[in-house]
């Protein structure tokens, strides 16, 4: 097993990594809107957040030597499924073609009181 670690995205909070590659797989863990400096911000729209997550994620995906071609499965926690088409087309622009399997689960409450958190599978290949 390997643990990734990048300061492209936040930082964990507690006791987990960003992500852990093994056999051939790359276990991404929940990644919120935080900066990667750390910094909160909750009043932010659910765009915002959404792309934040986003970008984290990415982030973490890259600094294990894979790239969004490689997510195999992605899992969406949002607080309320009215942001699901919102966050579709952020999504969607991130992606591009590549459409990996997905979940998007309605969820009453967040870490934080955020909107979103984005976990994923993915193929790896260090």
């Amino acid at each position: 097993m390997k643990t990734v670690h990048t300061r492209n995205a936040a930082a964990p909070a507690g006791h987990y990594a960003q992500a852990v590659g093994h056999n051939g797989t790359l276990y991404i863990s929940g990644q919120l809107p935080v900066s990667p400096d750390g910094s909160h911000n909750v009043s932010a729209s659910f765009a915002e957040q959404a792309q934040m997550a986003l970008d984290n994620l990415l982030a973490i995906l890259h600094a294990s030597g894979s790239t969004p071609t490689d997510l195999i499965k992605v899992t969406v926690y949002v607080t309320t499924i009215a942001h699901w088409a919102a966050f579709d087309r952020l999504y969607a622009a991130a992606l591009g073609e590549h459409r990996p399997a997905r979940a998007v689960v309605p969820v009453p409450e967040l870490h934080h009181g955020y909107l979103i958190e984005i976990e994923a599978l993915a193929r790896y290949l260090a």
